[in-house]
């Protein structure tokens, strides 16, 4: 009923930058919560950052001050700006977020995205 989409990962070089998309379709009365995660082979999922409906936002330390995060709430979709990337931002990113679904049962969904692999490399 509900699926989010990334788009816009792809190869790019150190100190480079690259937007992701994270676009939400389906049944869809409204969408709480947002975040990014990312995850390196062989390592656990870690959350990037994450924005709330009203637009407030958090963000790890490790990527404070290179990395924002936005949403278009008519679109239903989020974004994630990155700048000075290192090969450490290399992973997987996915995207989640928590979606009231339009339908009789107005149930609570938390889904998430397929994944968009990010490599940062020369």
């Amino acid at each position: 009923q509900v699926q989010l989409v990334e788009s816009g990962g792809g190869l790019v070089q150190p100190g480079g930058s690259l937007r992701l998309s994270c676009t939400a379709s389906g049944t869809i009365f409204s969408i709480n919560a947002m975040a990014w995660y990312r995850q390196a082979p062989g390592k656990e999922r870690d959350l990037v950052a994450y924005i709330r409906s009203s637009g407030s936002t958090n963000y790890a330390d490790s990527v404070k001050c290179r990395l924002t995060i936005s949403r278009d709430n008519a679109k239903n979709t989020m974004y994630l700006q990155m700048y000075s990337l290192k090969p450490e931002d290399t992973p997987v990113y996915y995207c989640t977020a928590r979606v009231v679904v339009a339908d009789a049962s107005s149930r609570s969904l938390e889904v998430w995205g397929q994944g968009t692999l990010v490599t940062v490399s020369s």
